[in-house]
């Protein structure tokens, strides 16, 4: 796996990523074209074909806008991201998909929860995202198409748009 966008501290021990982000990061284009920011982290590796990704995250959110989770990229202007965002002072699974310009779907959660267990599925243009608070029972946030491209990108991503970073652990990382 290799870093876009390596973030100030970071460590591996077995299966578990833990890291800090750097403050002033983010993916995202708005969708009137104004901001384009793509200076988040993201530590990934090539996949082709259909495939599912799946991890654990557990946050220490504090800042609006904190996030982190599962990425999916072919190129600067067509990716997705999925996780839990921090919004309006509690944390929200959210979904953004990006082709040209980024939309942004998010659900609020129960206060504070301890994880959560994000699935990501390609199948050909056809992605699915599921979320789950136990690691058992998933939900479907999201399905999107996503441009057809031979190979693609695809890992954990974290990022502090507003505030001044904060630590995050992803344990479980696997793609099947």
């Amino acid at each position: 796996m290799d870093w876009y966008h390596e973030p100030p501290q970071w460590r591996v021990e077995g299966d578990t990523l833990t890291l800090a982000t750097a403050p002033k990061t983010d993916f995202w284009r708005s969708p009137d074209g104004s901001t384009v920011t793509d200076n988040g982290h993201f530590w990934a590796q090539p996949v082709t074909g259909d495939f599912q990704a799946q991890v654990k995250v557990i946050g220490a959110y504090r800042d609006l806008y904190d996030q982190a989770g599962l990425m999916l990229r072919l190129d600067e202007a067509n990716w997705l991201k999925c996780g839990i965002e921090f919004y309006e002072g509690a944390q929200h699974v959210s979904a953004v998909v990006t082709r040209g310009f980024s939309d942004w779907a998010l659900a609020p959660l129960p206060p504070k929860p301890a994880a959560l267990w994000l699935r990501l599925k390609r199948q050909g243009t056809d992605i699915q995202i599921h979320y789950s608070l136990d690691g058992t029972a998933y939900q479907l946030l999201r399905h999107a198409y996503f441009p057809p491209a031979e190979r693609l990108l695809v890992g954990v991503m974290a990022a502090s748009p507003t505030g001044t970073g904060f630590e995050v652990i992803f344990e479980g990382f696997s793609i099947s």
